[in-house]
């Protein structure tokens, strides 16, 4: 995963908890939920970076091309 991605899916995780915790602090159910929405795509998003991640070490521990 280059440094740029998991940049951008930290930005989108932290965003997603902003968003979540001003949602509960005024109390507006639909921002707290969109903000909760936000974390669980850039977790996605990482998870998928991190598979790539480690079938590209897979293959060239076995020396794939």
């Amino acid at each position: 995963m280059s440094l740029i991605d998991k940049a951008r899916h930290k930005l989108e995780d932290a965003k997603g908890k902003v968003k979540e915790t001003a949602g509960k602090a005024i109390g507006n159910e639909q921002m707290e939920y969109e903000g909760k929405a936000e974390q669980g795509k850039a977790n996605l998003k990482q998870s998928g970076e991190h598979i790539k991640d480690a079938a590209g070490n897979a293959k060239d521990a076995f020396g794939g091309k």
